[in-house]
């Protein structure tokens, strides 16, 4: 897939760039992107939810009434789930969500998440650019010189700039990522992808290095 490279006033330039197919022409899979997603935001889970127990509780140990004879339920102490204020039966305990997926699984679904937005013209390349200083004003500026100031919007960058970064901070329809960050989820959610002309090559060259990884394993 050819597209035109755009540059910061959202005008056309002679300049065209080809999409790899083996990163943007891959063939659909929904379970390997739902894997993807899920492990994600498995991941963010903290896993510090706790409820007190029986023993847990600073409530007495005495026994409320006999055992017999009273014509009600047989009752034991004050921290009985049962009552008011009493433990939580099979409480939810600290744990970890995370869970991991191979390598191949996790390429494939950047890749397939890729190529999902390629297909469906979802991807914009534009000229290298940078910011003298954070400028929120200027940020929004591009975005609305691209078109897409009111749509989901994802910013790859060849590697971290800081200054771009604090510029669409404050913006909460925009996230702003290095290439070696890239993960499926983020692609996924954003309704269009941006990528500066180096973000693309550095894109190749990621991709191309876990191919040859792969083949020597």
């Amino acid at each position: 897939m050819d597209l035109k490279v755009l540059n910061k006033a959202g005008q056309p330039t002679s300049n065209v760039v080809t999409l790899p197919d083996s990163i943007f022409g891959v063939a659909e899979n929904n379970h390997i992107l739902y894997m993807a997603v899920r492990q994600f935001l498995a991941n963010q889970r903290q896993g510090t939810h706790k409820s007190k127990e029986r023993s847990e509780l600073s409530g007495s140990t005495r026994k409320l009434k006999r055992q017999k004879g009273t014509g009600g339920a047989r009752a034991g102490d004050i921290n009985s789930p049962l009552f008011k204020g009493g433990a939580r039966v099979f409480g939810p305990r600290p744990r970890d969500y995370r869970f991991k997926l191979n390598k191949q699984e996790k390429d494939l679904a950047r890749r397939c998440a890729l190529s999902n937005r390629a297909q469906n013209n979802a991807v914009l390349v534009v000229e290298d650019f940078s910011f003298e200083k954070p400028s929120t004003k200027e940020f929004v500026q591009l975005c609305k010189n691209l078109g897409i100031d009111a749509k989901r919007s994802l910013f790859l960058l060849p590697e971290a700039d800081s200054f771009v970064s604090l510029s669409a901070r404050n913006l909460s329809s925009v996230r702003v990522m290095p290439v070696d960050l890239l993960n499926a989820y983020r692609v996924l959610e954003a309704q269009v992808v941006v990528m500066t002309v180096s973000a693309l090559g550095e894109l190749s060259s990621c991709f191309a290095k876990e191919e040859s990884v792969e083949g020597n394993e």
